[in-house]
């Protein structure tokens, strides 16, 4: 929406058709200055932008003959589509919505109008041959320290302030080359995955760093239970989490000084921690925000709940797999019960099984006998040893490598019996 900055000019984001009959809509940052009767825009908001970046593109009010609403015919496939005739040329541009392409029509044909100045007002002309053949002065330009550093082999030079912090105007170069259409929209399901709860609302807006206080644009999501911003839409993970239970107060920040002055549509976010200094791109947009922020505070501590995404997460961490352990644990629950104790006779019980540090205790027990004992376990009853009834009379059987109990007889064979077998002696 286009909104009168502090400068009284009308500002606002539209997509301009890069060459005629490209059909390649890029998007800017527009001006509409009265006073310096032209039409300018930039790559960004130019508070965003480096120190001594100019405007892209200009165009003088004087020369806009009409501005029109562009007829299907001439752009079929380009919604909320107006066009600029000046000068045997066109400019076609696009809006966001409805309310954005009348509003822009309309502020457009009230500055080209042309008017006939009073009586008065018109200079001498004395006046306009003494400023004609005035030499021109230079202006001298201030002179503002630079940062040098040594970036992959290049040298760049950063502006920054006297104070030793970034420049006011501090960016990134290149980084709104290709700037979304949209800058605030809830999104649909062609954008970024969401593996969370359902957004509330995000965009693009503008915001201060917390070190060196440079204005970065920035893409921000809100959803129930946090606000996240990113570098860019496609990013999946957020530079930084903001807890909603940890956002004391959202409001238009009204009281300004410093650079913050000159910012139109800011509003800040508190935090226990932290304030944070943010920009949108509009009066409606910065309103949204605000209203969409507090009312997640507020459903927040009215109903307290949990994300319940969070263990969701953690069961789909890397290296892991929820699906690992619900088929084991829905076999163990349809595994007969024999089967299931035999399972776990193999694996030996910390608290109980033995240890070669273990001394051989003195009690003598009574182990599994040979004949339920499967033949690969390896937990082996002592040889020889077996119970009439041939009944399990102890909690666990010995292991391999356990020490046999001493026993009474050195010999468990009779060598008196008749059946005994000359192998056994």
């Amino acid at each position: 929406m286009p909104y009168v900055d502090r400068q009284n000019r009308i500002c606002g984001f539209l997509d301009i058709e890069d060459n005629e009959n490209s059909g390649k809509f890029l998007r800017r940052y527009f001006i509409l200055d009265t006073q310096a009767n032209c039409l300018l825009w930039y790559m960004d908001n130019p508070q965003n932008l480096a120190v001594g970046a100019g405007a892209v593109g200009s165009l003088q009010l004087t020369y806009i003959s009409k501005v029109s609403i562009a007829t299907p015919k001439q752009k079929p496939k380009t919604p909320f589509c107006f066009v600029i005739n000046a000068l045997s040329q066109r400019y076609f541009l696009q809006a966001n919505d409805q309310k954005d392409l009348k509003d822009w029509v309309e502020a457009l044909n009230q500055a080209s109008k042309i008017t006939v100045p009073k009586a008065g007002t018109v200079p001498l002309a004395t006046e306009v041959l003494k400023n004609l053949t005035a030499p021109p002065t230079l202006e001298k330009k201030p002179q503002v320290a630079y940062k040098t550093e040594i970036i992959g082999g290049v040298v760049v030079q950063t502006p920054i302030s006297q104070n030793g912090g970034d420049g006011q105007e501090g960016c990134e170069p290149g980084t709104h080359a290709f700037l979304r259409r949209s800058q605030s929209y809830i999104p649909t399901s062609g954008c970024r995955p969401s593996t969370g709860p359902p957004l509330i609302k995000s965009g693009y807006c503008v915001k201060q760093g917390n070190v060196r206080k440079s204005w970065k644009r920035r893409f921000f999501a809100l959803d129930d239970f946090t606000i996240c911003y990113f570098k860019c839409e496609q990013d999946r993970e957020p530079l930084r989490t903001i807890p909603l239970k940890d956002v004391l107060k959202t409001h238009e920040c009204l009281v300004k000084s410093g650079d913050l002055l000159m910012r139109d549509n800011l509003f800040e976010i508190i935090t226990t921690s932290r304030t944070f200094y943010v920009q949108a791109d509009s009066p409606e947009d910065m309103h949204s925000w605000i209203e969409g922020i507090g009312a997640a505070v507020q459903a927040l501590k009215c109903h307290p709940r949990e994300p319940s995404f969070s263990r969701s997460i953690s069961l789909t961490r890397p290296g892991s797999s929820t699906l690992t352990s619900a088929p084991n644990s829905i076999l163990s629950r349809r595994r007969p019960p024999a089967e299931e104790k035999r399972g776990l006779c193999k694996a030996p019980s910390v608290a109980s099984s033995w240890q070669p540090w273990t001394p051989v205790p003195q009690a003598e027990e009574k182990p599994l006998s040979v004949e339920h004992a499967p033949e690969d376990s390896l937990f082996m009853p002592n040889p020889g040893e077996s119970t009439a009834t041939g009944v399990l009379a102890s909690s666990r059987v010995r292991h391999r490598s356990e020490p046999q109990h001493p026993k009474e007889k050195p010999f468990v064979f009779n060598l008196d019996d008749e059946n005994i077998r000359t192998s056994d002696v």
